[in-house]
This record gives structure tokens, sequence and C-alpha cells, in this order.
């Protein structure tokens, strides 16, 4: 029961959906997907924590920076068909094309500079 609370308390959050939607086939660290959220890197990081407990998502620390990516093989059933019900039904979400717009410019940023600028806010 408890696997399955997390994984709808995860599922709960327009801020989490936007998350796992920009993570879908790559990696992602932190600074790059608060850039994307415009959120804190706080809020950010805890809403990665939401994610990383109900375990849709991996995460691979990497020097300074810590990389997320969706959970893939291994993962159980159940949170592969929640991901996957979450990934086909948005696809077409007027939001999540926007993200993936401006996603498209975070990707292109320096990942230092990126940190130090969100550091000094």
């Amino acid at each position: 029961m408890k696997e399955f609370l997390n994984i709808t308390k995860a599922l709960a959050d327009e801020n989490r959906l936007r998350i796992l939607m920009a993570i879908q086939g790559r990696e992602l660290c932190v600074c790059q997907i608060t850039e994307l959220m415009g959120l804190a890197m706080s809020t950010v990081s805890k809403h990665l924590s939401v994610l990383y407990q109900a375990g849709l998502v991996n995460a691979r620390k990497q020097g300074r920076w810590i990389h997320y990516s969706l959970a893939g093989k291994g993962t159980p059933r159940a949170r592969r068909a929640a991901v996957g019900w979450v990934l086909s039904s948005l696809k077409d979400n007027q939001r999540i094309a926007q993200d993936a717009k401006h996603l498209q410019r975070v990707l292109e940023m320096d990942l230092a500079a990126l940190y130090k600028r969100q550091c000094r806010n």
C-alpha cells in the first residue's frame, strides 16, 4: 500500500509531472531542471526527492551535480506503467510543449554558469 501511495502522491503535482516529461529520454541535472521550471532550487530538489522516493526517477551524482533520469530497467511494473501513463497522457499538452521549447534553450547553457547564476539568487 505504501508504494502505491508514494506513486500517487508523486503524480499528484503539476510540477512533478512536468519534470517527468522533461527527463524522458534524457538525463538532466538539478540546475537544468531548476532553470526549466523557474522555481527555487530547494523547491525543485523537494519535487525530485518525492519522485525519487516513489521510485519514478534515478539519481546519479557527478562532481557537484546530481543528474536525474526516468527509472528504467529493473523498475517494478507498477512504476513503469505509471510513468508510461503520464508520458502518453501529457504528450500533446500545451504546457509540456512550451517546456520542451524552453528546455532546448536550457540544454545549450553551460552547466557551471547556470549553477553559479542560480546560487547567487
